[in-house]
């Protein structure tokens, strides 16, 4: 006998969460998120065009495809000795040991000075990919501040991301929403742990924690500092364990800002873009939900349930991490295909800003693993239009069944 999960019960909870604006929630973005924000050739948005910044895949393809030479033999090596040949992150973490183990000893035609000068120029090509502009109209990552912006809140929001791009930053401050992002100042804001650790700013003000370091900041007299530009890139995904202490402390603030919100009691960290492949990251989530049950995640991934094996693995044994894929679910740790229930009156609407037709596919699928689905649906749950679903006798809100069983699934 093989559960089902109807999503229309889990929707209709999470919207009521979303709008109250009590609970301590944080959303976890991936790089998979600006991969749904696509433009033309002109840099509109047009939904036949191009991603506004490629994925990990396609990244480390265009990273490194204009280097030559000895530098390119190097790369090749690397990639030869890593898993499926790699990725961006660890071809860069594997330069950057290289780069302080080798001293004057050469290995594949470059010695550790080498391999630091091929550090900076993959880092300079990532800069370039990634430092795409938010698109003139708007996209998921005005509507993302637009639900920020539009609840008091008790508690910030607290926004972790992989990504080192500047389009949240950038969407924060067009809609003259204010932020802290752990530096403080205003000539060149510097990194200040303590302000990290604490809570001492107003719950309006959101926290946004860059894990895998961002465009513009930098090393300037031995302070990581913020220069406000897109043209710094040193510190783009430095290796956790191996820099100096300077260039390591943002990182071991950041993730420990991590493990301390998800220790904090009623807190939601809804994830959005990422893979859960990146094995630090997944280690802080599974070990800080193993020790705090009061604390939950809700994953929403793009593929199907079969092909999300990494955040599979870690739900069947984590009773308060559920995910949210295309076809199906894993929830209180059991897996099962999605199943719709009987719709209460007034609730087609909701239902289809959650569950339809991806692009022009003709079974509809569970929507919200995709990063600009998650956002209208997050602006959404304001809407008074939108609201749980009432019985018209009895005034009262409508449960929806959670899940049921049928020996034919």
């Amino acid at each position: 006998m093989e559960s089902v999960h109807n999503p229309d019960r889990f929707m209709a909870d999470l919207r009521q969460v979303l709008s109250q604006g009590r609970k301590r929630i944080g959303i976890l973005i991936g790089a998979g998120a600006p991969l749904s924000v696509r433009v033309n050739t002109d840099g509109n948005i047009d939904q036949n065009g191009s991603a506004l910044i490629p994925g990990v895949d396609a990244l480390t393809t265009k990273a490194l495809e204009k280097l030559d030479g000895i530098e390119k033999t190097a790369v090749d090596s690397i990639r030869a000795s890593l898993p499926r040949g790699g990725n961006i992150e660890t071809i860069l973490s594997k330069v950057r040991l290289l780069q302080t183990a080798l001293g004057k000893t050469p290995v594949n035609g470059l010695d550790g000075d080498g391999y630091q000068l091929l550090g900076a120029k993959i880092c300079a090509a990532i800069g370039e990919i990634v430092g795409a502009k938010l698109p003139p109209g708007r996209c998921a990552y005005h509507e993302l501040v637009t639900w920020i912006s539009g609840t008091q809140r008790p508690h910030p929001i607290e926004i972790f991301t992989t990504n080192y791009d500047l389009l949240i930053e950038t969407a924060f401050e067009s809609a003259r929403t204010p932020y802290f992002d752990g530096f403080a100042g205003g000539h060149a804001p510097f990194f200040d742990p303590v302000t990290v650790a604490g809570d001492d700013l107003p719950p309006r003000w959101s926290r946004l924690w860059k894990l895998h370091g961002s465009l513009g900041w930098k090393v300037e007299n031995g302070v990581v500092v913020r220069s406000g530009g897109y043209e710094s890139n040193e510190l783009v995904y430095p290796d956790h364990l191996k820099y100096d202490l300077t260039q390591k402390q943002p990182y071991a603030a950041l993730f420990e800002r991590l493990k301390r919100f998800l220790s904090l009691p009623d807190t939601l960290l809804l994830v959005s873009g990422f893979s859960f492949r990146d094995a630090h990251i997944s280690a802080v989530i599974d070990d800080a939900l193993a020790m705090n049950s009061n604390s939950s995640v809700f994953a929403f991934q793009f593929q199907k349930l079969a092909d999300e094996a990494p955040v599979r693995g870690l739900a069947v044994n984590r009773p308060n991490l559920s995910v949210y894929a295309s076809d199906g679910a894993v929830i209180s740790g059991i897996p099962g295909k999605w199943r719709l229930g009987d719709a209460p009156k007034n609730w087609a609407e909701i239902r289809a800003s959650f569950w339809g037709k991806r692009w022009d596919n003709d079974d509809p699928v569970f929507l919200l693993g995709d990063f600009s689905s998650f956002c209208r649906f997050l602006a959404l749950s304001h809407s008074p239009d939108l609201a749980r679903p009432v019985n018209p006798d009895s005034g009262e809100e409508v449960t929806v069944p959670a899940a049921v069983t049928n020996d034919s699934h």
